[in-house]
């Protein structure tokens, strides 16, 4: 009998901050597509537990930075996306850095004793990319991105995910802590009470759960309707929703201890992303599923706070994913 972890991994400040570290601070986090990032000075930014992250396209190729001024800590883009002209500007007191991160000018700076503007160059931070999705990590010795995705660059097989389009972008919050939200994808216990119509388009009674390294895949054969029946999820918080047309990037990022916000970028082939119907039904579904996710998330963040609820039990049918991932971020904080 596999216990569940305890109430307080979800309602403890302490905890959270750990997490913050020993997680999203070591680990590969998804950013976006290089068809966003074409033309030199195109720029992706997203803040992840905190960490406020920019991707460029420079002339050398991608290069990715904390988001963070050498100076008072201003932001260098304020936009998810967009280009950035050539050069990184501070918003605050506009200080300019090249896009290889070397700071340029320091302006109307004045004589200063002692200071070298080679010594403020940004903070960078690793880059590498997976069949044309971007990926950064704070971590300098982490092990490379290809190893991390193996398992995933396998149970997708040959078809190129490098030609299909940004189609969409739509975000939700959840009061939650990210924990809980994850623990519920990881799962498809709940799919018969929690999600009737996608209950109707999958065979729940054959929901598979395997998992193969930092990746956890589920499978339920479809009926009908947009999905592909294969759900995969890569450590430390990104879903990958397969459909017929494409596939969703879902990034589950920690707001605070209790709430988290939803990042779905919906990836799509060229022909799908320019058929109005189609787009409606891939976008419109995955709204139902997520209205329905939000409810029942949010109560269990309720009733674990209540102060009731200290520790369940942990169904080997059906939870395997959420034992696998209770390790994972046990073992990450220890």
């Amino acid at each position: 009998m596999t216990a569940t972890a305890h109430a307080s991994t979800y309602r403890d400040p302490t905890r959270f901050a750990a997490e913050r570290a020993g997680v999203f601070g070591r680990s590969w986090l998804f950013m976006g597509h290089v068809s966003e990032l074409t033309r030199e000075g195109d720029v992706l930014t997203a803040t992840i537990a905190g960490y406020p992250l920019i991707v460029v396209r420079s002339g050398q190729g991608l290069k990715a930075f904390h988001n963070v001024c050498r100076h008072r800590a201003g932001p260098l883009f304020d936009k998810e996306r967009g280009n950035c002209g050539g050069a990184l500007t501070c918003r605050y007191h506009g200080w300019v850095y090249t896009l290889d991160g070397r700071l340029r000018n320091a302006r109307d700076f004045g004589a200063a004793a002692g200071f070298d503007p080679r010594n403020y160059s940004l903070f960078e931070v690793r880059v590498e990319t997976w069949r044309g999705f971007v990926f950064v990590n704070l971590a300098a010795a982490a092990p490379a991105l290809s190893a991390a995705l193996a398992p995933l660059d396998a149970r997708l097989g040959g078809p190129a995910l490098e030609n299909l389009v940004h189609a969409e972008r739509r975000t939700h919050d959840i009061a939650c802590n990210w924990k809980i939200y994850v623990e519920n994808y990881l799962e498809g216990y709940h799919i018969p009470l929690v999600h009737p119509q996608l209950n109707a388009e999958v065979d729940a009674s054959k929901y598979e759960v395997t998992v193969d390294g930092s990746v956890c895949f589920h499978y339920a054969p479809p009926v009908s309707g947009v999905y592909d029946g294969l759900w995969a999820f890569a450590l430390p918080h990104l879903g990958v929703n397969v459909y017929g047309a494409g596939l969703m990037m879902e990034r589950m990022v920690p707001l605070s201890l209790s709430e988290t916000r939803l990042i779905y970028d919906f990836y799509l082939t060229p022909e799908a992303a320019g058929n109005p119907a189609q787009r409606a039904s891939i976008l419109g579904t995955s709204g139902t599923v997520t209205a329905e996710d939000k409810w029942i998330c949010e109560r269990v963040q309720a009733n674990i706070h209540a102060g009731v609820y200290e520790a369940g039990v942990l169904s080997p049918k059906h939870e395997a994913g959420v034992a696998w991932f209770q390790r994972y971020v046990a073992e990450a904080v220890s």
